[in-house]
């Protein structure tokens, strides 16, 4: 995890700012943020765009409590930050903190503690709205949790399993009878041999349920769901964006994520049932974004499988129009 400056406060609410900067955090390569940030810039909304990857090497701060309030600043080579003028954060997956090189393990630790604790507790006192709350969004990730607060909202969930026993793994497959898909709680991205890999959804064999590996760590395996198309539903301060997500290929029937190239995209409206279910789901979690994914089976209904609190959505944007970045703009610059 990054450094997360946890829940901020939520009674009373912070007041909305309608001047002031928007503190941006996001890794330096992030096209998403760079989305959000052109569009505030052509609303000429003043943007402080900064990595917690910065800090403490290039990135450095200076507040003092009066007994009321914070005040003081940040600043890096190329600008400084009221801290008083921020008026939103908009939390795009930054990057760890980095130390120097010759710091040893205990004392990185020790820092990389302190940056959490002080930084992004500095972070998280300022009167402020964020999109998403860090903390918030940190658990949100538990897809155990999202699987529970869905079906309490109403909506429905794939028949799952979290299990690091192989016996339970392969009743489970007897008791579904039918396909079992396995996949990762988080993303699972790397370099093997020079090449980028990841690992996504998977259609398991059952005989692969006697691997010993399954026994290392939890493995969540589900019951896979008929699939006619899917959708990638987003949501922005209640506004909901809804875009069919078509599969042409084999590999991006499993899992649309291994094969862009073959996907096609059309604007939809979900069920009013299932709109009432996402806006409760991220009401009931504190969030005012959601990217959510849904099958939506022959028969037509729509069955949930994860939200990502704080998803990419540039690509359905790309292609259908739909305007969430102008949303996710209206929310920090304060006109929502």
């Amino acid at each position: 995890m990054t450094t997360e400056p946890g829940n901020p406060p939520t009674s009373p609410p912070p007041p909305l700012r309608r001047e002031g900067h928007v503190l941006v955090l996001s890794g330096r390569f992030d096209p998403t943020a760079d989305l959000v940030v052109e569009e505030l810039n052509r609303r000429t909304v003043p943007v402080f765009r900064a990595d917690l990857a910065e800090f403490p090497l290039a990135l450095s701060l200076a507040a003092t409590f009066d007994g009321a309030t914070w005040s003081g600043s940040m600043h890096n080579d190329r600008r400084e930050l009221d801290l008083a003028a921020v008026r939103s954060v908009y939390y795009r997956r930054p990057t760890r903190p980095r130390f120097p090189a010759g710091m040893s393990g205990p004392a990185r630790r020790v820092a990389e503690r302190e940056a959490r604790l002080g930084f992004g507790g500095l972070l998280a006192a300022l009167p402020c709205r964020w999109l998403p709350p860090p903390g918030r969004a940190a658990d949100a990730e538990y897809k155990p949790l999202q699987l529970r607060v869905a079906a309490e909202c109403g909506l429905t969930v794939p028949r799952t399993l979290i299990t690091n026993d192989p016996a339970a793994a392969r009743a489970f497959a007897a008791e579904v009878a039918g396909p079992v898909v396995y996949k990762p709680f988080g993303p699972v991205r790397g370099v093997v041999d020079g090449a980028s890999v990841a690992v996504y959804a998977s259609v398991v064999d059952p005989a692969a349920l006697d691997d010993p590996a399954i026994a290392t760590t939890a493995h969540l395996f589900q019951a896979v769901v008929p699939k006619a198309y899917e959708c990638r539903l987003t949501v922005v301060a209640g506004r909901v964006f809804a875009a069919e997500i078509h599969a042409g290929s084999a590999a991006a029937r499993v899992d649309w994520r291994r094969d862009y190239d073959s996907l096609t995209y059309k604007v939809c409206d979900p069920p009013p049932d299932v709109t009432r279910g996402v806006l409760a789901m991220l009401d009931t979690l504190g969030l005012p974004y959601g990217a959510f994914d849904f099958v939506i089976t022959p028969t037509g209904a729509w069955v949930m499988l994860e939200l990502n609190p704080s998803g990419q959505y540039g690509f359905v944007e790309q292609a259908t129009g739909l305007p969430i970045t102008a949303a996710i703009a209206d929310h920090l610059e304060g006109v929502t």
